[in-house]
């Protein structure tokens, strides 16, 4: 939580923690609830010295500081080894988006660890301990700031600048507001993801911020959340791949991007004082995988989270930041706490390489000094012989390894030019506008990112058809927070004018009689009705402090619905919402004719609309979530329950069925369903073929493709779940879609894997998806690939990812339960 100011995202960099030679003995619980002796976990993880490190394979963990006696070896960096499938990559110079390989960081990371420890070779133990302690809240200019060492220029270093946020450059002026996460990943379109992180990372640099705290990639697991809006929605490869294009974006624009939170953050309440009870298989399969592809997309900083995970403090974990993340992942950057999240000193051993904001405030009684974790208590620490100077080098190596692979040490690197805590400080706030033409991006995902639900008898697009149309409800009008709102009546009024069109507009949503009025004899009345939500106890909106308490619209939106609906029989309803609403008291109306998803677009929202509404964009979005016919179909709900101090235990019993995987499970009818959006135009698929690729893989790799394809598991080694072998494309399914109707239009196909019955997975989970552009009756050949990984499920007892027994079969279609071909991998 930070006062006043609440906003959050993060990543980190770090090393691993030692141990002595000993190998301990842990559990871990599969899903069926029985648990797996995997005394073998930690004994393969080995540095180049051949310390043993501890791997910790339970998903909790001690928060005993290290012994004194005890050694700390750092993690050997993974095997990266460049191929013509995964080349040496510059996080300024990524990948082509949709391209055929896996960028490979390795390189540009050791070069970064280099320079990061000569520098620190110099620095005393106080100053390396500065390099990951915050300056105190309200600090510095910035959100959150780390000091600069003298001189800047010399031995020492210039700090950092830390900002929110999920929207953009916050809070400043001059600045774009993008879209929702949310929104991008109902595009379903890479390019998309990536344009609007690379519009961001520019932004942020050009205010001279150098880590961005951003994207939030915690799952939409419960419909409720209060911060489902920032994320990707309720498929963890859907919020992986928006999660990897949109650091992939950010980078490339020079800021170090942050993943957070991890992990298991998903619902507002009492997210300080929770433990999410996750099981290994569960939390490797949906819960971590959107942070294993930010590693894999070079990720510089991660945050970890305010909740416990299974009992143990996220920012306190030794299973996920040092043995998940930092062995596993083989992630090479820094791993900050989400705000005033440290709870002592101790947490360094586990993992934890930045304080942020420095000091810590909850728990601490009014009046008290808020006690600072790192900083002289960790200079003491280690002095004392708690814990080693070697971990001290590896988290400030980790730090300013990342500062250096973003090549912020440049000397063109913007000052920061604004004060976050004194905006109107015209001494320190430079006014800087960094907006370019971003605006017309956040145009595109905003139309890109509405989906038709419903369009009956061609009631959309609008046109000449519509003499006299109305506009009811206060979401036609503009917004109060952003740097500008094109509002959705002046865009609709512009288009209207060009047809001769009349527009009346009633902004009330609570007057049911003048709604009814106004929509009585017009050709179409177009209804906006809105959700929104709020975020712990920092951000109240409308009395909503966090999560939603209900999955109904706001402001009276059901009841203004069905008003106008029962007086106009060309009822068109717009929906501005931060996740699923319940929409049966309406959906069936006769009356109601189209009902456009808009979402929370940005800034650009009434052109965004007024866009798909007048047909100058096919709507193409997918829904990144299921529609529920009622709250209680869904397989998780929010958690209320607990006292004010009270450490409330959620049970994530879902498991894997996490969103249309609990529904296809459990053969529960939704409203619409995960991946579900209309256009103006029909599109038929043919001709599916699913082949092997015989890409190449290095000498030392392919023994463990050769294991793999013997039902093995990966072996538990640095950098294991993200090695170039398991993630290169390994298979193609290609087939043929054309555009059957009069309208150009673009199409995204979805692949759904459906493992055999022996993976003890859900019916239908997603492993692929793209976007094609086609004119009116064009056909196109389409290609999806497929990795080892895509078809690989987590072992807790060998705690490595192995291919499953059995058939593999494959679904092609427009949405989770829309198919239309059917085919098989061959293994």
């Amino acid at each position: 939580m930070r006062p006043n100011i609440a906003f959050w995202s993060w990543v980190t960099l770090a090393p691993f923690v030692v141990a002595q030679t000993s190998t301990p003995t842990s559990s871990v619980s599969d899903p069926a609830g029985t648990t797996s002796d995997v005394s073998s976990a930690s004994s393969a993880v080995t540095n180049a010295t051949s310390t043993t490190v501890s791997s910790a394979t339970a998903t909790q963990s001690s928060t005993t500081p290290a012994d004194p006696g005890s050694t700390y070896a750092p993690f050997p960096p993974p095997a990266d080894t460049p191929l013509p499938v995964y080349p040496a990559t510059d996080p300024l110079r990524p990948p082509e988006v949709g391209g055929q390989t896996v960028p490979n960081f390795g390189p540009a990371w050791a070069a970064a660890w280099r320079q990061a420890k000569a520098k620190i070779a110099n620095f005393t133990l106080e100053e390396k301990v500065s390099v990951g302690t915050g300056t105190l809240w309200q600090g510095g200019r910035c959100v959150g700031n780390i000091a600069s060492i003298e001189p800047v220029d010399g031995r020492g270093w210039k700090g950092l600048c830390l900002m929110d946020g999920p929207l953009g450059v916050r809070p400043v002026d001059y600045i774009t507001g993008f879209p929702t996460g949310i929104n991008t990943a109902a595009t379903f379109n890479r390019n998309y993801m990536r344009l609007r992180g690379l519009a961001m990372g520019r932004e942020f640099v050009g205010k001279g911020v150098n880590i961005a705290l951003s994207p939030m990639m915690n799952m939409g697991r419960v419909a409720a959340g209060g911060r489902n809006w920032e994320g990707f929605g309720g498929d963890p490869f859907l919020a992986g791949e928006a999660a990897y294009e949109t650091i992939l974006g950010m980078q490339q624009g020079g800021v170090i991007a942050c993943a957070k939170h991890l992990v298991a953050n998903e619902q507002e309440h009492k997210r300080m004082t929770s433990t999410s009870e996750i099981d290994d298989r569960t939390l490797h399969e949906i819960y971590t995988h959107p942070f294993l592809r930010s590693v894999m997309a070079g990720v510089g900083s991660m945050m970890c989270s305010y909740n416990q995970l299974n009992g143990t403090y996220a920012c306190d974990n030794d299973k996920v930041m040092n043995d998940i993340v930092k062995r596993e992942y083989g992630y090479q950057g820094f791993i900050m706490t989400d705000w005033f999240a440290q709870h002592d000193a101790g947490s360094v051993s586990n993992g934890l390489d930045m304080s942020m904001p420095g000091n810590m405030i909850i728990g601490v009684p009014p009046g008290q000094p808020a006690p600072v974790p790192f900083g002289d208590t960790l200079v003491a620490a280690v002095r004392n012989g708690e814990i080693p100077e070697a971990r001290v080098d590896d988290l400030a190596t980790r730090v300013i390894a990342s500062w250096y692979l973003l090549h912020q040490d440049r000397s063109s690197f913007p000052a920061v030019s604004f004060n976050a805590f004194a905006l109107d400080d015209d001494a320190t706030n430079l006014h800087v506008d960094v907006q370019d033409d971003h605006h017309k991006i956040v145009r595109e995902i905003g139309a890109a990112s509405a989906v038709l639900l419903k369009n009956v008898n061609g009631a959309l697009p609008l046109g000449r058809k519509n003499r006299n149309i109305a506009l009811i409800g206060t979401g036609a009008g503009g917004g109060p927070i952003l740097p500008y709102v094109a509002a959705p009546l002046d865009a609709i009024q512009r288009e209207a004018r060009k047809f001769r069109t009349s527009v009346d507009y009633y902004l009330d949503d609570w007057n049911l009689d003048g709604a009814s009025v106004i929509a009585r004899k017009r050709s179409a009345a177009l209804v906006f009705i809105t959700a929104n939500s709020g975020e712990a106890l920092n951000i109240n909106v409308e009395g909503t402090t966090g999560d939603r308490l209900n999955l109904t619209a706001w402001h009276n939106g059901e009841a203004l619905v069905s008003a106008v609906a029962a007086n106009n029989n060309n009822t068109i309803v717009i929906v501005n919402s931060v996740g699923p609403l319940i929409v049966e008291d309406w959906i069936d109306h006769p009356n109601v004719t189209a009902v456009l998803w808009a979402g929370v677009p940005g800034q650009e929202v009434g052109n965004a609309i007024a866009d798909v509404l007048y047909g100058h964009y096919n709507p193409s979005g997918r829904l990144p979530y299921t529609i529920a016919k009622k709250q209680e179909d869904y397989g998780a709900q929010l958690n209320l329950e607990g006292g004010e101090t009270d450490i409330l235990p959620i049970h994530y019993t879902d498991g894997l069925n996490i969103d249309y995987r609990h529904f296809d499970t459990n053969n529960i009818a939704p409203r619409f369903e995960f991946g579900f959006g209309l256009s103006y135009t029909k599109f038929t698929y043919n001709g599916l073929r699913v082949s092997k690729i015989n890409n190449v893989v290095s000498a030392a790799e392919r023994p463990l493709v050769a294991a793999w394809e013997r039902g093995e598991a990966t072996p538990i080694a640095v950098g294991s779940s993200r090695a170039a072998w398991l993630h290169i494309p390994a298979y193609r399914a290609t087939f043929s879609v054309r555009n059957t109707g009069s309208v150009a239009g673009s199409e995204t196909p979805q692949l759904y894997i459906n493992f055999p019955a022996s993976s003890g997975e859900p019916p239908s989970v997603l492993r692929g998806f793209t976007n094609t552009e086609l004119r009116a009756g064009e056909q196109k050949t389409v290609t999806i690939t497929l990795s080892r990984y895509d078809l690989s499920i987590w072992d807790t007892e060998r705690q490595g990812w192995r291919k499953p027994e059995g058939q593999f079969g494959v679904t092609v279609g427009a949405s989770s339960r829309d198919t239309r071909l059917k085919g098989s991998v061959p293994l």
